[in-house]
């Protein structure tokens, strides 16, 4: 669907002066907008009024102190002081919350990381670790990233190379989403990435990510996207909801976990302003066409504690809402497309007479709605870290479906066998 600039604004005027976010999007048939946040900018209470509503944002994710090194700094030591602060703040505005994350290569305490480990050793410290934190948080999570980014950025689809996968090999993957799942029997288990957000061979190394777990037999319920994107090398809503469609197709769910879309040089244009709104507009109509994709967390709301500036430098402003706290066209358009298929995709009469008076009275052009023409994201979706090396695999055969046997079956398997390196992953089918 597609509006004009003017009727783009007009049509979020039309759907009432506190219409936010969230509540466009539940209206549009998902479960929730949401954004990530971290302890430290809980202090800032112009940031928390807005954090806080639940109308803008229906969901959290805590950005940082759910990751091993908070969570166990030391061997079966086990703190969620840090954690919890993130949870509680979200539970008592009525936000869900997604938890992230149980097993990741980085942000791990130094006896994990730099430990001489067996497969059994290294396969019990993971589930022990698993089980207390997905026992402490049990029903308080809509949803664990149980693994993150285990994909590398050489281009072939390959593993990344950790600790886990060396160690144990690719089964250390179905291993943790076993030990979750017999944690928290209620919880969505998800495996978590970036760059898999277009077609390519990461993509099709993550949905054979997706078969591994459930050729396994173990649960495995969404798929998250991370959606770091580079203003102007954004793919287009068609091309993003057919990846999507993809992942739903295995029957998992899917969602947007961390949207950003950074400008790579500042100040931006006029013009650079407008194409981020289109960007982020792309990814929001994506959602929307995918009956599958159940809602959109973007990697915090506000410039001023956005990642991206010490990441990439030169580059920022990824946020909906920048170092004002001022919402920015982008905040316009996604809720214009938020309210817009609210309706039915429809504008309202009384949207189209004030789209009438906005043409009238308005001599800026608010940004268009989407583009769904293909985009060239080959060269601009610049890596989010330093890329993996040779990838390694181990076989196992396939576990009981209850998660305790699952975990127990994988493991057995799993432990003693020596991983051997190889220059590709062994289930995909590597494509140019």
């Amino acid at each position: 669907m597609h509006f004009s600039s003017h009727a783009t604004l007009a049509l979020v005027a039309a759907t009432g002066a506190h219409a936010q976010l969230h509540q466009l999007a539940v209206a549009a048939g998902k479960m929730y907008f949401g954004s990530a946040t971290d302890n430290g900018e809980l202090d800032d209470t112009a940031y928390t009024a807005i954090l806080s509503d639940a109308s803008e944002f229906g969901q959290i994710t805590p950005g940082n102190t759910q990751k091993w090194q908070y969570t166990e700094p030391e061997q079966g030591t086990f703190s969620y002081t840090e954690g919890d602060v993130v949870v509680d703040f979200a539970l008592n505005n009525s936000q869900l919350v997604r938890c992230h994350n149980l097993v990741w290569y980085s942000q791990l305490p130094s006896w994990v990381s730099s430990g001489t480990w067996t497969n059994e050793t290294l396969i019990e410290v993971m589930k022990a670790h698993i089980t207390s934190e997905v026992t402490h948080y049990k029903g308080q999570c809509y949803s664990w990233d149980v693994v993150n980014e285990a994909l590398s950025d050489d281009g072939d689809g390959s593993y990344r190379d950790n600790i886990f996968y060396e160690t144990i090999g690719e089964y250390y993957i179905p291993i943790a989403f076993a030990a979750a799942a017999a944690a928290d029997t209620d919880v969505k288990l998800y495996y978590n990435d970036y760059n898999i957000e277009y077609s390519g061979a990461k993509a099709t190394a993550a949905l054979g990510i997706v078969d591994l777990i459930q050729g396994a037999g173990v649960q495995i319920d969404g798929v998250g996207f991370q959606g770091h994107f580079i203003v102007g090398s954004t793919p287009g809503a068609a091309d993003l909801a057919s990846i999507l469609n993809d992942f739903v197709a295995k029957g998992v769910e899917v969602a947007y976990t961390e949207i950003d879309v950074r400008h790579q040089s500042l100040p931006p244009t006029d013009a650079e302003i407008e194409q981020q709104a289109t960007d982020y507009v792309s990814v929001v109509n994506a959602c929307l066409q995918v009956d599958g994709c159940v809602g959109i967390t973007i990697w915090d709301f506000y410039d001023k504690y956005s990642w991206v500036p010490s990441t990439f430098s030169g580059q920022g402003e990824a946020c909906l809402y920048d170092e004002n706290l001022s919402k920015k066209p982008a905040w316009t358009s996604v809720s214009a497309a938020l309210a817009a298929a609210g309706t039915g995709g429809v504008a309202s009469a009384s949207a189209a007479s004030t789209a009438a008076n906005a043409v009238a009275t308005s001599s800026s052009a608010a940004p268009v709605l989407a583009s769904t023409s293909p985009a060239a994201v080959a060269s601009g979706s610049a890596s989010r870290f330093a890329s993996g090396s040779a990838a390694a695999s181990t076989s196992a055969p396939v576990a009981a479906a209850s998660p305790t046997s699952s975990a127990a079956a994988l493991a057995t398997s799993a432990a003693g066998k020596t991983c051997s390196k190889r220059t590709k992953t062994v289930y995909v089918t590597m494509s140019a």
